[in-house]
């Protein structure tokens, strides 16, 4: 079953959509392969300015969000990564960074950060590297057709799709946080949430 990202439709958001045939989520019955408490995977992606995005780099120093989501110009999609840049300087605040992962391309990437002046990295995983170490769910790809909002034609080939888990490594390297059943729009707020308990701790 598709995601409300691959199927509900905005206004000012014309989006049409030919999947791949064969199951979205081949192994969506497959258990959580982290556990809160496990280290969190190390793992090496490209992000959209096409440098290398290393978690080495990174985990060990913030709380890490690393989020998993089905695919770029989408709505429910969309709006979870809209929330997440609404709240980035309370974030940022609380010492929290953010990365988003889907299994679209550098390119594609690209253009939805800057359509959607998002602040912060969206990293490409288009065979489901990192998804895997996740244990999230990766299944075929998409071919969609539409407009972005300021009326230009997009013409977007996704080679793979995640679904949409959002996980939180913490200051010490291991997983702190695993939702899996994100509501889009709520995710960011569940993050905040998180943060200021860990915060206060």
């Amino acid at each position: 079953m598709f995601s409300p990202c691959e199927r509900i439709l905005s206004a000012g958001f014309v989006v049409g959509m030919l999947v791949a045939s064969g199951s979205l989520l081949a192994d969506e019955k497959k258990e959580v392969a982290l556990k809160v408490g496990d280290a969190g995977p190390a793992f090496r992606l490209t992000d959209d300015t096409g440098k290398t995005w290393n978690s080495a780099d990174h985990y060990g120093k913030k709380l890490v969000v690393v989020y998993f989501y089905p695919g770029d110009f989408t709505p429910g999609c969309t709006a979870q990564a809209n929330a997440f840049r609404d709240a980035m300087n309370t974030l940022t605040d609380k010492g929290v960074e953010v990365v988003g992962i889907s299994g679209d391309t550098v390119a594609t990437h690209e253009q939805f950060k800057t359509v959607q002046k998002l602040n912060f990295a969206l990293l490409a995983d288009p065979e489901g590297i990192a998804a895997k170490k996740f244990g999230v769910p990766f299944g075929k790809g998409a071919k969609v057709k539409g407009k972005d909002t300021g009326g230009k034609p997009l013409e977007i080939e996704r080679p793979g799709t995640a679904a949409r888990w959002t996980f939180i490594v913490g200051k010490d390297g291991k997983i702190a946080y695993i939702n899996t059943k994100v509501i889009p729009a709520q995710d960011a707020k569940n993050v905040l949430e998180f943060a200021g308990k860990a915060e206060a701790k």
